[in-house]
């Protein structure tokens, strides 16, 4: 099983995948999802985990089958692709998430600005038909706050901090 390289999200999604359905494999660390879906594209290896952004294009031309997106609900892009849920393995979720950090003490103000021009650039249908074209799924508004952000950081290191001790993976 490829994976993007140690500690990416691509990496922890395969060691919960391993603990959830109880199989072991070798895993083949990658630098970059882009390599790993080139030897998994050649048969170097036999699966991977890995985002959309990397994987749709090839999935669209049928030269490498989606078993599954690790989303609550289907691709708006991409419908015909299950969910895990509907695929068999219930509450497998695993998302790369994007956000906007600034240092820490940036005044309010600012951050109110900075918020403010990138929910207008999601607003826009251009902006969003390119990222929906990626595979990128983008947060209703009321969920595009500073607020939460905070709260969906907190809830994510909440959720993925004991599978990263456990599993022994160290910053690099």
């Amino acid at each position: 099983m490829g994976h993007s390289g140690a500690g990416t999200v691509s990496h922890t999604a395969d060691i919960l995948f391993q603990k959830e359905t109880g199989t072991r494999f070798g895993f083949v660390p990658y630098r970059g999802g882009a390599l790993a879906l080139k030897d998994l594209l050649a048969g170097h290896i036999d699966m991977a985990i890995l985002d959309t952004t990397t994987s749709l294009a090839q999935v669209r031309a049928g030269r490498v089958s989606a078993l599954a997106v690790t989303a609550g609900a289907r691709l708006s892009t991409a419908p015909d692709i299950p969910t895990v849920d509907e695929a068999g393995m219930p509450g497998f979720r695993v998302s790369l998430w994007h956000g906007l950090w600034g240092p820490k003490g940036t005044p309010m103000d600012i951050v109110a600005k900075l918020n403010a021009a990138v929910a207008n650039a999601l607003a826009d249908p251009g902006v969003r038909g390119r990222l929906a074209n990626l595979g990128q799924e983008i947060f209703p508004p009321p969920q595009q706050t500073p607020e939460e952000l905070a709260a969906f950081q907190k809830a994510e290191i909440e959720k993925w901090s004991p599978l990263i001790k456990a599993a022994g993976i160290k910053p690099e």
